[in-house]
């Protein structure tokens, strides 16, 4: 059996793409070289314009060294216009174009000479132009500019050079030269479009075939490559929408040729599944957006950086006691719990900041978000709805099987055990948020106050029995814009421990949920008329009011003040003893 030259994968020959472009590679050389050589023509047109400044050099010689013997005999006889006259048939010797010219002017532009191969009728001469008139009898060199460079080139200690100026004609381009004697610029030069006409001709048909030669290979060449190359199309149209998504897959390679471009697509594939892998191992244990950056940077720093961001601290109550009457299983009761919370926290554009047993921290603000404390809050009551649910469907259970049977003592530890329920605590503000631990262990973290205030939050739903308690942070930032879906019922003045200033803590309550009964808002509208006599130090009224309102948390305050009255120098703040 005849040995392959190419390798193989299984039973496909892999064919080295190279070959291919090999090929094409060498048919568009050869059509380069003609290229090549049919724009070499065009450069002759530079050749001209470089004969033609040699000429235009030379006979600026000759009339710069007529002038010279001109002025010696002028020296002599006196006889200046004789001298000029001389000078000038020098110049007008040796015109070949139409349109060629010699002038001599001093540096304030008076002409003392101007020769001209084709002299212009004098009806012409006074006719209007476009750009000042340039003929035999003119007496000013009328191009300011071109005047004004060729001075500061002479102060400069530069006597002589190339010019370009304008006249009725159009463009002149020519060489002069200072001739001391006569204190004058003498010019050589020629009208650019006489040059120019023969062989813009010419470029213009070279062009127009050239132009249709591109054309033509254009379009075979795009044929060929895209014949070719089309799996190549494939591939990296795959790995731009990768990119784009910041998600690797598969790139599909059902229909690709058997060539080393495909091998290496299928090898992409296999290293992108194993990538994937680890990136969704990866995403498990870190927070979205540190995952996102990782992928984007393609590294992780040590590094972090003060912001504005909002934190929600949930915990589940009497934890203790469900972790001792459920044992292992409360593994499996917090895998539930957190698979939904979690999912809630994301949908909403937070982040896990941290998940220590049975509470976790969620951040807001690292994300793209309007407005990071409605996200919190919205997060916030969405938990509670679906802890909530979760209760509902044990009620449920234990009521279907209590229709068969009753509950036993060790059933009904475990029936309490797995009805959870949490708190909520939401603070925000200026924090450390980034990476923080060594290159060989770290993590993302976010330090802060207003981290242990929403923590202390939480733990203080325990206290006033509310699903959710927030700051004067949250209250206000969503306040500010405008959003009127929450409505803030002040709860108290708390100055928790290590502080030295009180802080007020809200209920936000959701008008628009259906869960809440309609008297809710009028009920807290007494607490909070309480809540006032008992910051005012008017605790009968406060007593009076709080037992009215039909709030849990007045509890709170009727077992604080008892039956006694304000002490002196009251504050309105109470302190926290515990953290």
């Amino acid at each position: 059996m005849k040995k392959s030259p190419f390798p193989k994968v299984g039973q496909t020959t892999i064919f080295p793409i190279s070959l291919k472009l090999l090929a094409i590679f060498v048919l568009l050389l050869t059509l380069s070289n003609f290229a090549t050589n049919v724009v070499n023509s065009f450069l002759a047109r530079a050749q001209i314009i470089k004969l033609n400044n040699t000429i235009m050099v030379s006979q600026l010689k000759d009339i710069y060294t007529a002038a010279g013997n001109q002025f010696q005999i002028f020296t002599f006889t006196g006889k200046k216009d004789e001298s000029v006259a001389a000078i000038y048939n020098t110049a007008k010797r040796g015109f070949e174009m139409p349109n060629s010219i010699a002038l001599a002017f001093d540096r304030k532009g008076h002409i003392l000479f101007c020769a001209s191969a084709t002299p212009l009728p004098a009806e012409e001469e006074k006719s209007e132009k476009s750009q000042p008139s340039l003929n035999e009898n003119s007496t000013e060199f009328s191009d300011s500019l071109a005047l004004q460079t060729m001075n500061e080139r002479f102060d400069e200690g530069n006597s002589d050079g190339v010019l370009l100026f304008s006249s009725d004609m159009g463009q002149y381009y020519g060489v002069y030269k200072y001739q001391e004697d006569w204190e004058c610029f003498f010019v050589r030069a020629e009208l650019r479009s006489d040059t120019m006409r023969t062989n813009n001709m010419l470029f213009g048909i070279i062009s127009i075939v050239i132009v249709f030669i591109v054309i033509g290979f254009l379009l075979a060449g795009i044929f060929m490559f895209r014949r070719i190359l089309r799996n190549v199309h494939k591939i990296t149209s795959d790995l731009y929408e990768m990119q784009q998504n910041q998600k690797l897959s598969l790139i599909d390679l059902s229909d690709s040729p058997n060539d080393d471009v495909t091998y290496l697509a299928a090898s992409f594939n296999s290293l992108s599944s194993t990538i994937s892998n680890l990136l969704g191992i990866f995403q498990k244990f870190a927070s979205r957006d540190v995952v996102a950056k990782a992928y984007k940077e393609h590294q992780i720093r040590l590094e972090g950086s003060q912001q504005n961001l909002v934190m929600l601290f949930s915990d589940i109550k009497s934890f203790t006691y469900r972790t001792e009457t459920l044992g292992n299983d409360i593994i499996d009761l917090l895998n539930v719990h957190y698979d939904k919370v979690i999912k809630r926290v994301h949908e909403n554009s937070g982040v896990i900041g941290s998940i220590i047993g049975d509470a976790i921290l969620a951040i807001y603000g690292t994300r793209n978000s309007e407005n990071k404390s409605l996200d919190a809050l919205t997060s916030a009551w969405e938990i509670t709805r679906v802890t909530a649910e979760l209760r509902s469907r044990m009620i449920e259970r234990r009521a279907k099987i209590e229709q068969e049977r009753t509950l036993t003592q060790a059933e009904e530890r475990i029936y309490q055990a797995v009805l959870i329920d949490i708190g909520v605590g939401i603070d925000g503000g200026t924090v450390f948020y980034g990476n923080i631990g060594s290159d060989e262990h770290m993590t993302n973290t976010v330090i802060g106050d207003n981290v242990n205030s929403a923590s202390r939050l939480e733990g203080l739903t325990r206290i006033y029995k509310l699903p959710v308690i927030v700051s004067g942070y949250i209250k206000n930032e969503i306040e500010q814009a405008g959003i009127t879906k929450y409505k803030f019922f002040e709860i108290d003045t708390v100055q928790v421990k290590g502080k030295t200033e009180g802080k007020k803590i809200y209920f936000p309550l959701d008008t628009e949920s259906d869960a809440n009964p309609p008297e809710i808002e009028a009920k807290f509208a007494i607490y909070e008329k309480a809540l006032g006599a008992y910051y005012a130090g008017d605790w009968n009224t406060a007593r009076s009011e709080f037992k009215k309102c039909g709030i849990e948390a007045s509890e709170v305050f009727l077992d604080r003040i008892g039956k006694g009255n304000a002490p002196e120098n009251w504050s309105g703040i109470w302190t926290m003893q515990t953290k």
